[in-house]
């Protein structure tokens, strides 16, 4: 009896030694998940997402399914890429013709809209309604791309409810959907540039240009089409088919930001090619040359303090004639406009 009941204590003890051993394992794991958890949750969303999976399938509308709402994401996706194809002058349909050149939105918006320092789109969704400086009034991301509509594309407004906003609008969803609450990213807008503090030297931009970027955008700021003949492979600088005087993009200072972090073609950021000053100077001379012109552009800015240093056409608040404001030297008008009321601007 004896030598059962220690049998059967040494059994128990046993028993009772794995089930506190297994309780313990799964008390660590469940621990081990709960903090990992909570730190994932904590991280933002978009550096995490973009470590856990290349950058390339995260914003790769092809790798969607075909659904309903994927079809609105790869519709948008096409239109952002090929834009000329469904919406530009030579589509086809008189009727969908919005675009008044042959520009496609990823001329711009670089990478389908996600190359850093590209004005990139990753999050935009999420920062709207947004104040906007030009209109003087908070607009919805619709306003926002019919106003890249009006001047980038040289066109006209795409109607709120039709296939081609949805699409678009969706396809900015889709790119928002690992940011981060507020939209805010790293690569957001622009980069900086130190803007010299003399008028932007003609002839330097000009050689620039010749040594730089007539390989892709030709010798008179032609570009170079597709073999579609409906779409550009690298777009053009000036002329009919390129962005009208209105767009952000024919002002010296943002342009000089965009050229310094991408251009010539292939370059990053990280490893620019042209200095500051020589991007200000090639700014400075692509945007001399002729281009179309937006109409009723002096209702821009109702509110002239917003108006930007660099926005190259009238009117102003401040008494600088007209070429310093294409050409500058900027600097002596920011100061004006930090001393008579105390705004700082920064392009």
């Amino acid at each position: 009896m004896n030598d059962i009941t220690s049998y059967l204590f040494k059994k128990l003890k046993l028993q009772v030694t794995f089930c506190c051993s297994l309780m313990a394992i799964v008390l660590i794991i469940a621990l081990v998940l709960y903090f990992d958890t909570e730190v994932l949750a904590k991280a933002p969303k978009e550096r995490l997402e973009i470590k856990l999976h290349p950058i390339e399938t995260i914003y790769d509308a092809s790798q969607l399914a075909n659904t309903v709402e994927n079809d609105a994401v790869k519709y948008g996706y096409e239109l952002f890429i090929n834009t000329p194809k469904f919406i530009g002058p030579n589509n086809g349909n008189h009727k969908n013709v919005y675009a008044g050149n042959r520009l496609a939105c990823n001329n711009c918006h670089l990478q389908a809209g996600t190359k850093l320092y590209a004005a990139p789109l990753i999050g935009i969704l999420n920062r709207f309604p947004q104040y906007r400086g030009r209109e003087d009034k908070i607009g919805t991301i619709e306003e926002r791309i019919n106003g890249c509509m009006e001047r980038s594309m040289n066109g006209k407004v795409l109607p709120i409810k039709g296939n081609e906003m949805k699409a678009l609008v969706s396809y900015l969803e889709w790119l928002s959907r690992l940011a981060p609450e507020d939209g805010n990213i790293k690569g957001q807008g622009f980069v900086s540039i130190h803007i010299p503090n003399r008028k932007v030297d003609l002839q330097n931009g000009k050689q620039i240009f010749k040594s730089t970027c007539v390989e892709c955008h030709g010798m008179n700021g032609e570009g170079e089409m597709k073999s579609d003949l409906l779409t550009y492979k690298y777009p053009p600088l000036w002329g009919a088919d390129s962005y009208n005087n209105g767009a952000g993009m024919n002002r010296v200072i943002t342009a000089a930001q965009f050229i310094k972090a991408n251009m010539p073609f292939g370059t990053t950021y990280e490893a620019p090619v042209l200095t500051d000053e020589e991007a200000y100077d090639v700014a400075g001379f692509i945007n001399q040359q002729k281009r179309p012109f937006k109409l009723n552009s002096e209702k821009d800015f109702p509110d002239l303090l917003k108006k930007p240093v660099s926005t190259p056409y009238p009117p102003y608040v401040d008494s600088f004639p007209i070429h310093q404001h294409q050409l500058g030297p900027f600097l002596p008008i920011m100061e004006f406009y930090k001393q008579e009321y105390n705004i700082i601007k920064s392009k």
